[in-house]
């Protein structure tokens, strides 16, 4: 037991809360120990039975099927892929920016009367893990073809259409516009693997201090330079460019030399 509680302490927190969450209250309604329509989105009974944990429910609830294993294993995978490298040592800004994701998804949901933001949300972290992926990176579609990563969402949107008709492929595509924001507004359109938030709002997707406190994080934010973790790199210019208006010397000292001829 102890050995198992130790592999699960090294799953990044976020992931493991998200993971621990769809576990925690799908498994249950397949079992039949709690109605499921306690735990789906209904605006009434938020507002006027101020039922407000239906907010937290809906983006866990899984098929209540086989299809379950497939969602559960993309979540993790998708989730696990995103904190363990582009937000590296930075959980709190995954959470924070997860967040606003999700409050976003409940709003565009709103106009297609959906119960349920399971799909929505998994559609977004992997629109976004497919985006900040490596070009030309390639991913397997349920362990059958292999197609470039970048064309993943639309592969399982097409999924979603066949196996849950046109409600569930409207899910999707919420979950798509809302990866779609996150991605170009945070990120910036030109970011790729390794990189750091340069998009219009990525101020706003640092995490506040109270949340960075929580996961226990430093304020590492650099003022340039790509950023794994608490390493930052510069590039060779900008090192110089900094040291010379700094009045400080780099590199050997070679003197001042001699012209030819001179003795």
């Amino acid at each position: 037991m102890a050995e198992i509680l130790t592999e699960i302490r090294k799953i990044p927190p976020v992931t493991r809360f998200l993971a621990a969450s769809s576990l925690g209250i799908t498994v249950p309604a397949i079992m039949k120990l709690v109605s499921p329509w306690n735990l789906i989105f209904v605006s009434e009974a938020i507002v006027q039975n101020f039922q407000i944990w239906r907010l937290y429910t809906s983006f866990f609830l899984g098929s209540m099927n086989l299809n379950y294993i497939f969602e559960l294993a993309m979540l993790y995978r998708n989730s696990n892929s995103l904190e363990s490298t582009h937000y590296e040592r930075r959980s709190s800004d995954y959470a924070w920016q997860l967040f606003l994701a999700s409050l976003a998804l409940v709003g565009v949901n709103r106009p297609i009367q959906s119960y349920s933001h399971t799909r929505a949300l998994l559609h977004t972290l992997t629109y976004l893990m497919c985006s900040l992926s490596p070009p030309g990176a390639l991913t397997s579609v349920m362990g059958l073809i292999t197609i470039p990563i970048a064309y993943f969402p639309y592969a399982l949107l097409g999924i979603d259409l066949l196996t849950g008709g046109t409600s569930a492929a409207a899910q999707g595509v919420s979950g798509m516009l809302i990866g779609h924001a996150w991605w170009w507004l945070v990120w910036g359109s030109g970011i790729g693997s390794g990189g750091v938030e340069q998009g219009m709002y990525a101020g706003w997707g640092r995490a506040p201090t109270w949340l960075k406190n929580w996961f226990g994080e430093r304020d590492e934010h650099g003022r340039t330079g790509s950023r794994r973790g608490a390493v930052q790199a510069f590039a060779p210019r900008q090192r110089a460019e900094e040291a010379a208006a700094s009045g400080q010397v780099t590199g050997h000292s070679w003197g001042r030399g001699r012209r030819l001829g001179e003795s």
